[in-house]
């Protein structure tokens, strides 16, 4: 079983129009809503492999009961923390071309008793989860370091722990030793505060983050693939996908097959990729079953082509 832990989760509302411009009418050509948030999408995912998922979600007013209830219809077991206030709802306009434009809510502003439950809910549950992933932006009213308390309650119960978030809530859960750490390239160029421009300078960057505490390191490169630093080696891989309609989530989707194939290795890192692939093929958040899977054009390698510059060299952004 797979508990995902989503502390900022969304009711994403993915509108398809032709093209976008600014002070016109749109006319969408498609619509859809999706549960949303880093840790949600995992879940969803893992429930369309068919594996058991529990996501445990602070929830507040009709979004949060509208979430809650399309998650259940998706077969995850929700576990929430009520909160007084009002889940957020993001909105994606997609256009054909796969060019995307998010408008994200802040979503609401955690109490103190409210953080503290829902520390209390991970430790406390009793799934026996094998791994707890732990997604997104915090709230307001949570520190940088709460996934950090996160990372040691979770390991305290025995799980392991797959952090993705970014900036200063990802440096300070370093040091507790997160078992595998999901940063996509500018996340990283930020982490290490330099630009990457080969996968060189990616590989660099991860192994900088592996001395600082994380287990291991899955970089998504967009385009360029995914890369994989840990103590089992390095491995490079990638896996084209043409027909982009939509990149809403296949990050998370590509963490949900690493985490599916046991979260460790070349397998593992294959997994990934071909979730992630499979993602981009589909509209809004929709995430891959199965049958969406491209296994056979997935290639892994250990011989990292070093000097292989990036398609978009990752700036250091501000957080």
């Amino acid at each position: 079983m797979i508990l995902t832990v989503t502390p900022n989760p969304s009711l994403d509302r993915t509108y398809e129009i032709p093209s976008l411009g600014r002070g016109g009418v749109l006319r969408a050509t498609g619509d859809r809503v999706d549960p949303g948030g880093k840790g949600v999408n995992v879940s969803r995912a893992v429930a369309a492999a068919g594996i058991r998922t529990t996501a445990v979600l602070p929830l507040g007013g009709a979004p949060g009961a509208l979430l809650a209830e399309l998650l259940g219809a998706q077969g995850v077991d929700v576990t929430a923390v009520s909160i007084a206030g009002q889940t957020r709802s993001n909105i994606s306009l997609a256009e054909p071309d796969g060019t995307l434009t998010k408008i994200n809510a802040p979503g609401p502003e955690l109490a103190p008793e409210e953080s503290a439950l829902l520390l209390e809910t991970v430790r406390t549950h009793d799934g026996s989860p094998a791994w707890i992933a732990c997604c997104g932006s915090l709230p307001r009213g949570l520190r940088p370091e709460w996934y950090a308390e996160l990372v040691t309650r979770a390991h305290e119960a025995g799980a392991r722990i797959a952090l993705d978030t970014s900036g200063p809530a990802l440096l300070a859960a370093l040091p507790n030793r997160p078992d595998v750490i999901k940063p996509n390239v500018h996340e990283l160029a930020t982490a290490v505060g330099r630009p990457l421009a080969t996968l060189g300078d990616v590989v660099d960057a991860a192994r900088e983050l592996r001395a600082l505490g994380a287990g291991a390191v899955l970089a998504s490169l967009g385009a360029d693939g995914q890369l994989l630093i840990s103590a089992e080696g390095d491995h490079y891989g990638t896996a084209p996908a043409a027909e982009i309609r939509s990149n809403i989530g296949a990050g998370d989707a590509s963490l949900a097959g690493f985490l599916i194939a046991g979260g460790a290795g070349p397998e593992s890192l294959a997994s990934a990729l071909a979730h992630g692939a499979a993602a981009v093929r589909l509209p809004g958040s929709a995430m891959p079953t199965p049958a969406d899977l491209r296994p056979d054009a997935v290639r892994v390698t250990r011989d990292l082509p070093l000097d292989l510059p990036l398609t978009e060299p990752a700036a250091v952004r501000s957080v």
